[in-house]
């Protein structure tokens, strides 16, 4: 078999098997197919497309390149989620301890944030103490005894992903469906859980631009998840707004404990009570309107706090920050951002949000970047509010004066003003199963 022959199939619309996917895949982590031959294949994916059974099985190879975690030793079904990503969209850290108190399991790896996204680990890691790389043992053993553990993705899980998408990040082949879906996939195949909720962001903010898109990859992924034999379903969520009032990680963490004691954000609070109903959906819980009624019951009875509560003190991490925010460290330095005019506010561009998020400090453009988990964007307008020229649109926090120009600048670009209000899309547009797509 050469490499040369499976990138010319490719290249002419063929379909590869599972052979050819396996030769090139693992060859390319094993370093005997080399970065051009490599960028010439996924180049000619991109242009050719693949059809479904083959982006699953190109994303088995991708999930075998590395560990394969075996989540046997945990009781129970196990429910994962993953988010395309977004601004302000810190849902893990309300949904995972709702589901947890209704007595689903959750062992589930989470990422760092990098550009105008942010991670649930660093919001995590503003938390004092938290530990969020666990050594597997003790990962399921804590599952085991309290239901719940999110950590970070460690070992060699889906290597072949890692190298592949640094070769489609420099050449122009990150936007295609059947590549964003295998890199996704491959993850949360490796990571062993039983039940997948996909959260597929759609708008300014997100990967996804419009809604068609976010279908399409949602519609792609839950295709990979059913030919794998997992119970898998996708919502597409709204992200042309940032998700909440807090942007930045201390910020997020509490925010998402003021969901939780029944006191959050609307958007956020409404969102997270969908995702957790269908993650108790795929778990078998009962009808999607039980699912949702438990769901709610864990955040007025106080159970999914305390479970938030229990998760953190398991990881080493200082609770009196969840009970009492104004515990955390704070910003050296806070500005407001005065309205320029009066009117509604019509509309706002979420990744400049985001990005003005990052200059103050709450997020990274490298890997390498270290972040100020104090920093970051509480907003006191949104699309659809109505604001008085001089009144606050937002505060800034960060430990350096300097910050806040250019941070101000990127953030009053994003803010468009109406003399009317917009007519705002739903939270939730769209459920995808096997089934079908389901429009709200």
């Amino acid at each position: 078999m050469r490499m040369y022959d499976i990138i010319a199939k490719k290249r002419d619309g063929g379909t590869l098997d599972r052979a050819e996917l396996e030769f090139a895949v693992n060859g390319f982590v094993a370093g005997e197919v080399p970065d051009y031959q490599m960028s010439a294949l996924l180049m000619a994916i991109y242009l050719r497309g693949m059809a479904d059974t083959e982006t699953a099985e190109l994303t088995e190879v991708m999930a075998r390149s590395g560990d394969m975690v075996d989540l046997s030793a945990i009781e129970g079904i196990k429910v994962d989620k993953h988010s395309t990503g977004g601004v302000g969209d810190k849902t893990t850290l309300v949904i995972t301890p709702i589901v947890a108190a209704c007595g689903v399991r959750i062992a589930k790896m989470s990422g760092r944030g990098l550009g105008h996204t942010g991670g649930t680990v660093d919001k995590m890691e503003s938390v004092p103490g938290t530990r969020t790389s666990l050594a597997r043992e003790e990962f399921f053993a804590q599952v085991n005894r309290i239901g719940i553990s999110v950590i970070g993705q460690s070992g060699n899980l889906a290597p072949a992903d890692k190298k592949m998408y640094a070769l489609r990040d420099v050449t122009a082949t990150v936007g295609c469906i059947p590549l964003i879906a295998s890199s996704i996939m491959s993850k949360k195949l490796a990571a062993g859980s039983d039940c997948i909720l996909l959260d597929v962001k759609t708008g300014n903010g997100a990967f996804m631009k419009t809604l068609e898109e976010s279908i399409r990859l949602a519609q792609a992924m839950v295709a990979i998840g059913q030919h794998h034999g997992r119970k898998i379903a996708a919502l597409i969520t709204d992200m042309d707004t940032p998700l909440g009032l807090a942007i930045g990680n201390s910020l997020e963490v509490a925010e998402s404990a003021a969901v939780l004691k029944g006191s959050g954000p609307a958007d956020l609070t409404e969102v997270c009570y969908q995702l957790a109903a269908n993650m108790l959906l795929l778990a078998g819980k009962g009808s999607l309107a039980q699912c949702r009624a438990m769901a709610e019951h864990a955040v007025e009875s106080g159970a999914a706090f305390q479970k938030l509560k229990e998760m953190f003190a398991a990881q080493g991490g200082d609770t009196s920050v969840l009970d009492d925010p104004a515990l955390f460290a704070r910003a050296k330095y806070s500005q407001v951002v005065p309205a320029p005019q009066s009117g509604f506010l019509y509309a706002t561009d979420t990744e400049k949000i985001g990005n003005a998020s990052v200059l103050l400090g709450a997020g990274r453009l490298k890997k390498e970047d270290s972040i100020d988990f104090a920093a970051g964007i509480v907003l006191h307008k949104k699309a659809g509010g109505r604001v008085q020229a001089g009144e606050p649109l937002a505060t800034f926090y960060a430990e350096d004066e300097a910050r806040f120009a250019a941070a101000k600048e990127m953030f009053l670009s994003a803010i468009r003003f109406a003399d009317k209000a917009p007519e705002l899309p739903p939270l939730v547009l769209a459920r995808v199963t096997a089934e079908g797509v389901e429009r709200f």
